[in-house]
């Protein structure tokens, strides 16, 4: 079955995949809130709206590739064995997610997002992120199946298991020594040059991926190689700009696990990121790009 995107006046057309992806990374409960202004010292703002949900990377990468996808998506993460923990486990296995958790007694991460009547955007995160361990008792066999895995947060071994895939690509947040001391070779390493806590140079990686894809907002970015590349641009107004990374991270991991080109899974991965920003919360309306 063909989906057709059409971003402004571009027509973008994929076939629904029978790929099989794995996403290895954490789990944020975010707290999601509209305000009328985002806070000041010793200002009162005011909420409009409250919505709660498990997000983070992670979460947003697998949740996006399993509508991509006729195949389950293996998600292998941590969870707090606490009640947000618990909460986030139902919640995305209603999602249709295949969930692989080591369950400690750290308590889950949480987070707050606020999002004020200009789209202005601040997020305060509680507590450690709580990333999966190659020894945790998990079936990381499965990762020998997989077609494209993604990897948000992560040690050295998981890494080395990983790129048993056909395509294996991640993010800096994952840390650049935790990356160098794997000492795999990357298909792509994805994030934000906006980003302090994503920043890197291409010197610093001891091994050089097959792409380096660094987003700039509603610039759009540029690929190693590939050059430079335009956002897609909005005929809807902004409602949230949460996940739309995360989004657009899914989208290089399906495009390079298609076989697509650089240039069509940078595009697919602007439709995405394009889509996310036009809905509140972690989640994109996808009957907007499933059609």
């Amino acid at each position: 079955m063909i989906r057709n995107f059409k971003p402004s006046n571009n027509k973008f057309k994929y076939e629904k995949s029978n790929l099989n992806f794995a996403v290895i990374g954490h789990i944020e409960w975010i707290n999601f809130l509209k305000v009328d202004k985002l806070p000041k010292p010793g200002i009162i703002s005011h909420a409009e709206d409250s919505l709660e949900l498990p997000a983070g990377g992670g979460t947003l990468i697998a949740n996006t590739l399993s509508e991509l996808t006729h195949n389950q998506v293996h998600f292998f993460t941590s969870l707090g064995n606490d009640y947000f923990g618990k909460e986030s486990y139902k919640i995305l296995e209603k999602k249709g997610l295949k969930l692989h958790v080591n369950w400690r007694e750290t308590p889950t991460r949480r987070g707050f997002s606020l999002i004020d009547n200009s789209r202005d955007r601040s997020i305060t995160i509680i507590g450690k992120r709580l990333a999966p361990k190659f020894t945790d008792n998990l079936d990381w066999d499965i990762l020998n199946k997989m077609d494209g895995i993604f990897i948000t947060a992560a040690d050295k071994q998981i890494f080395k298991k990983a790129r048993n895939a056909k395509i294996l690509c991640t993010t800096p947040r994952v840390g650049i020594d935790t990356i160098n001391n794997s000492n795999v070779v990357l298909d792509g390493i994805i994030g934000s040059n906006l980003d302090p806590d994503e920043f890197f140079i291409e010197s610093d990686l001891i091994k050089k991926p097959k792409y380096i894809i660094k987003t700039e907002g509603e610039k759009g970015g540029f690929s190693i190689p590939g050059g430079k590349f335009n956002a897609i641009k909005n005929d809807l107004p902004l409602i949230d700009s949460y996940g739309c990374g995360d989004s657009f991270a899914a989208g290089i991991i399906f495009g390079l696990s298609s076989k697509w080109s650089i240039e069509k899974t940078i595009k697919l991965g602007t439709v995405l990121g394009r889509n996310s920003i036009e809905s509140y919360g972690p989640y994109p309306n996808m009957s907007k790009i499933i059609k």
